[in-house]
């Protein structure tokens, strides 16, 4: 059972370096995926409420505090946690930020989850507004190893077509891309025609921490040995952007081991 921690922050637009986003809005902060190569993890060190996937602390005076409010540049929702994890399903925190945000913002969101299509109906009202789904095609015996507790596939999918058919501006955002283990060019092939552009990130191997990495030596020994050889993870590298010809990509690099 996660442990939930209702705390009020003093502001939710908070100013970033991550590139092409501006400000970051974190209503939530710990995510009950728990994913086990999440970076976020880096989070325990300062939030003393136990291990990552545990607690989520929730900022009940978030929908308050972007009220009258309007920022430049872009929003970017949210970058250490996830705005539809399980919880918002009953606290509609994430909800109530929509209805109370400027209209005018300029807004981007990224999940796991296709509990983002419940609030088409206010995302339709913002004039420049996109939503990706993180999408790495994990199943079976990886997805319970990496990520047990994330929406299906399927349903990752079928969020990305029905906003879509909604005119919502989609994205796809590949993360994290582990040699062996996820196809960039299935999940591009699959998406293409339902999203304007895709996010390619390869495993932050370092930021990933020591459960994911040993986790991979001892189940994935291959695709270890491709993210601790440095000449092997450059070829792995170079093969994929090869491969991604006539989308729109971005790709997102971390230094190998």
């Amino acid at each position: 059972m996660v442990k939930v921690f209702k705390v009020k922050a003093k502001n939710i637009f908070t100013p970033t370096k991550i590139p092409e986003c501006a400000y970051s809005v974190n209503q939530y902060v710990g995510c009950q995926y728990a994913c086990l190569y999440c970076y976020a993890r880096f989070l325990c060190k300062w939030k003393r409420y136990g291990e990552w996937g545990s607690w989520v602390e929730v900022k009940v005076n978030a929908p308050d505090l972007v009220r009258n409010r309007f920022v430049y540049g872009r929003v970017c929702m949210s970058t250490i946690s996830d705005p539809y994890q399980p919880l918002e399903e009953k606290l509609m925190l994430t909800r109530r930020i929509l209805e109370n945000m400027h209209k005018g913002i300029r807004l981007s969101i990224l999940t796991k989850s296709d509990l983002v299509i419940r609030d088409i109906d206010i995302l339709k009202k913002f004039s420049n507004v996109e939503v990706g789904l993180t999408v790495n095609g994990l199943q079976g015996r990886e997805k319970e190893v990496f990520e047990p507790y994330s929406p299906p596939h399927a349903r990752r999918i079928r969020a990305l077509e029905e906003l879509y058919d909604f005119g919502i501006k989609t994205y796809c955002f590949i993360s994290p891309v582990i040699p062996k283990l996820v196809d960039v060019n299935r999940i591009i092939d699959e998406l293409k025609e339902l999203v304007s552009y895709f996010m390619v990130e390869f495993i932050n191997f370092r930021a990933a921490g020591k459960g994911f990495i040993n986790a991979l030596k001892n189940m994935y020994p291959r695709s270890y040995e491709i993210l601790t050889d440095k000449e092997a993870f450059i070829d792995y590298v170079g093969e994929v952007i090869e491969n991604v010809e006539g989308v729109r990509a971005r790709f997102i690099f971390h230094k190998p081991k």
